[in-house]
């Protein structure tokens, strides 16, 4: 089973993990998420249900090319270009090549979210 985990962090936050990680500070988890996004809005915005039976269609029917894709779907080659860029710059899905067509796959049979607990407020009145 492939698991997508994707986390969410403040970019700050996820930049200064990324640069600890390349200075050498600090290495990577082996359950740590590849993906992250900044807010539960922009998740949800990515996980949309319209976004999801896409990725259902993707996974069941394995289309052979963007424009079988677009048959399938009624959308148009564009629009489904758009949304699969998104979604391959956050690891859902990656293009393969075929002859001289690429075409869709998804990237996972499981996905996880993980929200990276941040310390409390101080809301002490000054």
């Amino acid at each position: 089973m492939r698991t997508l985990r994707i986390g969410i962090r403040s970019h700050e936050e996820a930049k200064a993990r990324l640069l600890a990680i390349a200075c050498g500070e600090a290495s990577r988890g082996e359950n740590e998420p590849s993906v992250w996004v900044t807010s539960l809005g922009s998740l949800a915005q990515l996980l949309n249900a319209g976004n999801m039976a896409l990725l259902d269609l993707i996974r069941g029917q394995e289309p052979a090319s963007l424009t079988e894709l677009a048959t399938l779907t009624e959308r148009s080659v564009a629009s489904l270009s758009r949304s699969l860029a998104k979604m391959e710059e956050y690891g859902l899905v990656t293009m393969i090549e075929q002859g001289r067509m690429r075409a869709p796959r998804v990237t996972f049979d499981r996905l996880e979210i993980v929200v990276v607990e941040r310390p409390p407020v101080n809301r002490q009145a000054a």
